[in-house]
């Protein structure tokens, strides 16, 4: 019997948390539709596809790869990035450049975007810069999970 007014005690506490919170979100957004300013700032809505936040400088959004002067990837494919990794969505395929200086490019660079977890792990190890996730770009939505395989051609220049 206790256990059961127990439970109904803490519903109704729950009840009239929710009905407070609701009851001053709604006299501050009054207050603030009259054009009243108020020390304490009110909740926003954004018309998303016509309005968009401002991206903070550290987010990690969808990745890229750096160019050389003379357009091929800077990735010198030592795979650090693949190693670190901890969702295993990167895929890298070496082969041998003719430029001594180079040694080695990546033939296939794949990422798996529905794999990844976005920790940025590849971009601190890679140790030429070569990868990087400051796009901006936020929306990846796909209606096929083959188009969030992100090849090559796409991480350079960023088309598909």
């Amino acid at each position: 019997m206790f256990r059961l007014f127990g439970y109904f005690f803490e519903i109704i506490r729950g009840s009239v948390i929710t009905a407070r919170h609701f009851i001053v979100n709604i006299f501050f957004h009054t207050l603030n539709l009259f054009g009243i300013k108020t020390k304490r700032k009110g909740a926003f809505t954004i018309q998303y596809p016509e309005q968009k936040s401002e991206i903070a400088d550290r987010h990690r959004s969808l990745h890229r790869l750096m160019k050389r002067d003379n357009g091929k990837p800077r990735c010198v494919a030592c795979m650090l990035c693949q190693t670190v990794c901890p969702s295993e969505c990167i895929y890298i395929e070496a082969a041998e450049d003719p430029d001594p200086e180079i040694q080695k490019y990546p033939s296939t660079f794949l990422i798996d975007i529905s794999r990844c977890c976005f920790c940025g792990f590849c971009v601190e190890a890679c140790p030429e810069d070569a990868i990087r996730m400051d796009t901006g770009e936020v929306e990846l939505a796909q209606y096929n999970r083959d188009d969030l395989m992100l090849d090559l051609d796409f991480l350079l220049n960023g088309n598909k």
